[in-house]
């Protein structure tokens, strides 16, 4: 049952998560642009956490679609999805907000939006998932 909608969804959180991140910065100076995956080379812990997150969360999209034979647990991971994404969008936040250097002008990126585009996709699909799961306890109940 690959082809359902929350495949789709799922899937599409994925590929945001672990391939986009290396096409959008997350923030931009004036002579510079940095990515997510530039993040591994800084000396802060904070910072190599996020693409690591990312992976994390790409890694977790991946395997949620492959579990449709077990749908409680296919919703348990995307909740856990979501939580590992809003914990990112909270780091992301944080060091936006203490970006050192700020005496040049900098921009921030579409990298930052990301995780957000992430959690609702991963909603969009814990409802279908849901969706499903109440469908076989009805049918289940008419039996």
């Amino acid at each position: 049952m690959i082809q359902r909608i929350q495949s789709l969804y799922l899937l599409l959180a994925g590929i945001i998560s672990g391939g986009l991140t290396f096409v959008f910065n997350i923030w931009s100076t004036t002579n510079s642009k940095l990515y997510i995956m530039d993040l591994f080379g800084s000396s802060s812990i904070s910072e190599k956490i996020v693409p690591v997150l990312f992976f994390v969360s790409a890694l977790l999209s991946i395997v949620t679609i492959f579990l449709f034979n077990n749908r409680k647990l296919q919703f348990v991971l995307g909740r856990l999805n979501i939580l590992t994404n809003l914990f990112l969008l909270g780091v992301l936040v944080y060091l936006s907000l203490t970006l050192s250097g700020e005496a040049a002008v900098s921009e921030k990126g579409i990298g930052m939006f990301l995780p957000v585009i992430i959690i609702v996709l991963l909603v969009i699909a814990n409802k279908a998932i849901k969706k499903d799961e109440d469908l076989v306890k009805s049918v289940d109940r008419l039996r």
